[in-house]
């Protein structure tokens, strides 16, 4: 009984460190907004990314879909797994965190990999008092206060692409300065530098 005391003491105590974290911190502060959003200032690269992999990441979830890639990995080439939490997570905008991805009726918004799984969650990022046509000062330290990594890092990255994919198997090595150099999207100079 002393011992069932002590881990509800621990567990409340957790709890009470927790809850007192700032916002960001814990995670919820800057909710997604799905890319959209981000085509009204970077039309340029909206369009170049929507013309990737990524932009069509759910795609290949769905039955039939990559059937030869699939079979070889060895999963089920007719399976739906569009709902399949652990294959969901990296084909999604926001799995799990505020704003993000749920399904694809509730926010289609979000299926694929999105602007916000590179560059952060965008929520805060939009607000009239941050980044707007009327706020032609905003710097890069800004962007950086609400939530937004530019540019992107290797454990963003690293969160999908990684040896767990069953597409790319044991021995895996993501190569971050490669893919930097390819880059996802084409990069356009920016109409007001931040």
């Amino acid at each position: 009984m002393k011992r069932l005391s002590s881990l509800s003491t621990l567990l409340v105590f957790l709890l009470l460190v927790f809850a007192a974290l700032p916002a960001d911190a814990a995670g919820n502060e800057h909710a997604y907004i799905g890319a959209d959003k981000c085509k009204k200032c970077h039309i340029k690269e909206y369009k170049s990314w929507s013309e990737t992999k990524m932009a069509k990441a759910f795609e290949i979830l769905r039955p039939g879909e990559r059937a030869e890639q699939k079979t070889t990995a060895g999963l089920d080439p007719n399976k739906d797994y569009t709902a399949d939490s652990e294959c969901v997570s990296c084909h999604v905008t926001g799995y799990n965190q505020k704003g993000g991805f749920v399904d694809e009726s509730t926010t289609p918004e979000l299926v694929g990999v999105g602007c916000e799984m590179c560059h952060g969650a965008g929520g805060t990022y939009v607000a009239d008092e941050y980044m707007s046509l009327k706020n032609k000062e905003y710097k890069r330290a800004d962007i950086a206060a609400v939530g937004s990594i530019y540019p992107p890092t290797e454990a963003e990255c690293q969160v999908c692409h990684n040896q767990d994919s069953p597409f790319v198997g044991e021995g895996y090595v993501f190569d971050f300065e490669q893919r930097k150099q390819d880059g996802t999207h084409e990069v356009y100079p920016l109409k007001y530098e931040h």
